[in-house]
């Protein structure tokens, strides 16, 4: 049996970068499959397994999550709260990735466990890069924890 491909879930509500995002993935080159959600809620509900994403297939426990800070409703910030306080999600690896450099949402993203802090590059050549070598780094270099949960 081949192993599957590790999963991203992107978190954001900007249908621009959800596009390029998906154009860099469907380009080839990364080892993940990408997932997408528009807001916390959703996020929420794709880990979950509520409402839309009850079947396990429909939202595979991801590897990796893209969080950008500035969504409607609920914050980057407070997702990320929310995520790091549940047992069954705590380690799972969150990059914040966003177009925000202040300083305090660096700081906060940090104590509220983020693992790491991108700025989103405006030019489409620097933003395929970043993803391509945050593929590398989080699939190829880093050991990630065990699946924190059995798919059914």
């Amino acid at each position: 049996m081949e192993p599957s491909k590790p999963i991203i879930l992107l978190v954001d509500d900007d249908r621009a970068d959800q596009q390029i995002i998906k154009r860099i993935v469907d380009q080839g080159g990364l080892s993940a499959t990408l997932r997408v959600v528009s807001s916390g809620k959703e996020a929420l509900d794709y880990l979950g397994r509520n409402g839309a994403y009850t079947p396990p297939a429909d939202a595979p426990t991801p590897s990796l999550i893209l969080l950008d800070l500035n969504m409607p409703g609920m914050s980057g910030l407070d997702l990320l709260s929310v995520i790091r306080n549940n047992p069954q999600t705590k380690l799972l690896p969150i990059v914040i990735l966003t177009t925000s450099d202040q300083e305090s949402d660096i700081v906060q993203s940090y104590e509220r466990g983020a693992n790491s802090y991108l700025t989103k590059p405006i030019k489409y050549d620097e933003f395929v890069r970043v993803i391509r070598e945050l593929d590398e780094y989080w699939f190829d270099l880093t050991v990630l924890p065990p699946v924190l949960g059995k798919e059914a």
